[in-house]
């Protein structure tokens, strides 16, 4: 059996929940303490003694969706493929997604912005696709250099995510359309050689 839970785990588990919520469907400037420590069923006075403050609270709301994202990406198999590397983690990328729609609203959605472009830490979500993009540079796959490969598909990725979050697109048509257009766009990253012997076939999953 494991180790009991605390109070102060469960109550800075609450806090969390409530301020991921919060963050996703309202303005960030009208998460209060009030309405926080209301919505979690304790008080202000904890926001300050387990977060130090409400930033504090917010970050450690973006720390979760970095880190549920990272192990997420960090979980998929590596293969002698970078195509169908780049290709599951753009999957695995979708599927957390859309199974943690608040936390990556929060991430995503203008609150203490994750920077694809930036340096990238042991913990980054964009860490498993740099090594993968890496991989296929270094073995005459890809051209181009790795921090704006990496741009270019995220901005992909991430529109085809964010419309399908929104209700844009509905899962059918978005899951229908996610394959063709990542594919799509790890094409244009490839090496002549390799772009010419993707014309006609499709990478792997």
């Amino acid at each position: 059996m494991g180790r009991p839970r605390t109070n102060d785990e469960t109550v800075k588990e609450r806090l969390v929940a409530c301020a991921t919520e919060m963050l996703a469907t309202h303005p960030q400037e009208s998460l209060t303490l009030r309405s926080l420590a209301t919505a979690a069923g304790t008080s202000t006075t904890a926001v300050y003694s387990l977060f130090g403050s409400k930033d504090g609270l917010i970050q450690a709301v973006r720390d979760s969706a970095v880190t549920g994202l990272f192990q997420d990406l960090s979980a998929v198999p590596t293969s002698e493929d970078p195509l169908a590397d780049i290709y599951a983690l753009a999957v695995a990328y979708r599927r957390w997604g859309c199974g943690h729609r608040h936390l990556y609203t929060v991430l995503f959605g203008g609150v203490q912005p994750f920077e694809p472009s930036g340096a990238v830490g042991s913990h980054d979500p964009v860490g498993p696709l740099i090594a993968a993009i890496d991989r296929g540079v270094t073995g005459a796959v890809l051209a181009g250099e790795a921090t704006s490969i990496a741009l270019s598909l995220w901005v992909t990725l991430h529109g085809l995510v964010t419309l399908e979050l929104a209700g844009a697109l509905d899962a059918p048509t978005a899951g229908a359309a996610f394959r063709p257009t990542i594919q799509a766009a790890l094409r244009g990253w490839t090496t002549p050689d390799v772009f010419r012997g993707l014309r006609h076939a499709e990478p792997a999953p």
